[in-house]
């Protein structure tokens, strides 16, 4: 990749400049390009108080970063999500809390490392002795305390019962799967049993699973709720098995192979699944976020409600994360780094862009500044509040962005970032001018090197150390 600039690169990739990241398109036959984005600038002059936002969180699985036509996939076209950044602000830089599912929801739903409670130490979770503490308080539990409503539709992946729910963690209401993973049609799941709720009770439904999830949003969004709300909405979309709306009978012969005993091996779909199905998947991903919308604004609540679209981590065998090195599991760009979407129109204007580092955690404590709500003082948070950066226009202050996992460890401090990987050996990446981390400084800057994991270490130190695997 050239030496350009962080912001000239995401100036490349923004705005409709999909066919020019390519190289597929000349000027004489290029369609009209979309405005440009603008960098992003806070609406301070004559903004006016608003009402506490109703929060719609929309998480994607395991979609890589560029798996978005605004973010330069060539071949997937997503346009409800190019007009939800198109009328908010696209993050070129943001990252998940952890490179797989089960911490990273850890980290947005408690706002600090997963390291810092036991469940959070499982890289997935992948049985029923593990998850989320019901006494830890989470963003649905401190909104609640601050007069939200709450509600948890889709992907959970923070336990299973009968310890650990969405209920007992501060949700008023939950739909969706308890698990990491599971067939889109018979709802059997990662420990081979079925896997569909409502509340803690089983809820029979065969059809395909986003389409499920997408009517239960709908009718969520589309209430007269009589108070501020907290939507938690976890597509699956697009996580293997690589199945869409047209694949049941596939989806049947995974079934199978799962009532056989072969669980995981299924749902992995290893023998399955091809770059044009995962076109399709991410597709009907953003079909169902455009469905979810529409219902937002005809319910008349588009307005002040902050929407945010992300990840939980990189994407996987089929994604496309052009420049970005790495996948889902590992601590290189593109296992961390994912594609995010914000939208508030009372107090955010559309077609910018932010090239801020900013991680899940920001979203904790962003979500329950403008939610009204205070953090735990016995739990305090890892994130940053981002809502004087969105709102007021301050800066953000200078600070590191820290990830571990067992066989990586990383941390960010501005554009550079620190990284070792599974063999135990350290590497210094300049990502403004090397975002594929391939230009490694570490015998260049060995001062820079040792300060950085020197830092790295001091968190680490204050968390939970991993038990023997």
């Amino acid at each position: 990749m050239p030496d350009i600039s962080r912001r000239a690169f995401g100036g490349l990739i923004g705005g409709g400049a999909t066919a020019a990241v390519a190289g597929t398109a000349t000027a004489a036959t290029a369609a009209p390009a979309a405005p440009v984005e603008r960098p992003f600038r806070a609406r301070t002059a004559g903004a006016r108080p608003v009402r506490r936002p109703n929060i719609l969180f929309i998480l994607g699985d395991d979609l890589g970063w560029a798996d978005l036509s605004s973010y330069g996939a060539p071949h997937i076209k997503t346009p409800h999500l190019d007009r939800l950044a198109a009328q908010g602000v696209r993050f070129t830089d943001a990252y998940a809390g952890s490179a797989t599912c089960s911490p990273t929801r850890f980290s947005l739903y408690t706002g600090r490392f997963p390291g810092r409670t036991k469940g959070g130490l499982a890289e997935p979770i992948g049985n029923r002795t593990q998850g989320l503490d019901p006494n830890h308080p989470t963003l649905a539990s401190l909104l609640k305390q601050a007069g939200y409503a709450t509600a948890l539709i889709g992907k959970w992946h923070c336990g299973f019962l009968p310890d650990y729910s969405p209920t007992k963690s501060g949700w008023d209401e939950f739909f969706g799967n308890f698990g990491g993973a599971l067939e889109y049609f018979s709802k059997l799941g990662q420990l081979g049993d079925y896997d569909l709720y409502e509340g803690d009770a089983e809820y029979e439904d065969l059809r395909y699973y986003t389409t499920i999830l997408t009517e239960r949003a709908v009718e969520y969004v589309s209430r007269d709720h009589g108070r501020p709300w907290l939507l938690n909405l976890n597509f699956t979309t697009p996580h293997w098995p690589w199945l869409t709306e047209d694949d049941e009978e596939a989806g049947a012969k995974i079934a199978a192979k799962i009532r056989d005993g072969s669980v995981l091996g299924a749902l992995r779909h290893d023998d399955g699944g091809s770059v044009a199905k995962y076109k399709e998947m991410v597709e009907s991903l953003d079909a169902a976020v455009g469905r979810v919308l529409t219902a937002l604004r005809r319910a008349g609540q588009e307005e002040n409600t902050l929407v945010v679209f992300a990840s939980d981590n990189g994407g996987e065998r089929f994604s496309y994360q052009w420049p970005l090195s790495g996948g889902k599991s590992e601590l290189l760009e593109g296992g961390i780094r994912v594609p995010t979407l914000l939208r508030w129109p009372a107090r955010i204007d559309g077609r910018q862009v932010s090239h801020e580092p900013v991680y899940s955690p920001d979203w904790t404590a962003t979500l329950l500044e403008v939610g009204g709500a205070r953090p735990h003082p016995a739990y305090p948070l890892d994130g940053h509040s981002l809502a004087g950066y969105l709102l007021r226009g301050e800066p953000l202050p200078e600070r590191d962005l820290f990830w571990r996992v067992r066989g990586n460890r990383a941390l960010r401090r501005g554009d550079w970032k620190y990284y070792r990987d599974a063999d135990g050996r350290d590497h210094l990446y300049h990502l403004a001018a090397d975002a594929r981390e391939q230009a490694d400084l570490a015998a260049d800057r060995p001062g820079l090197l040792a300060e950085l994991r020197a830092a790295w270490e001091k968190v680490d130190a204050t968390l939970l150390p991993y038990t023997a695997s």
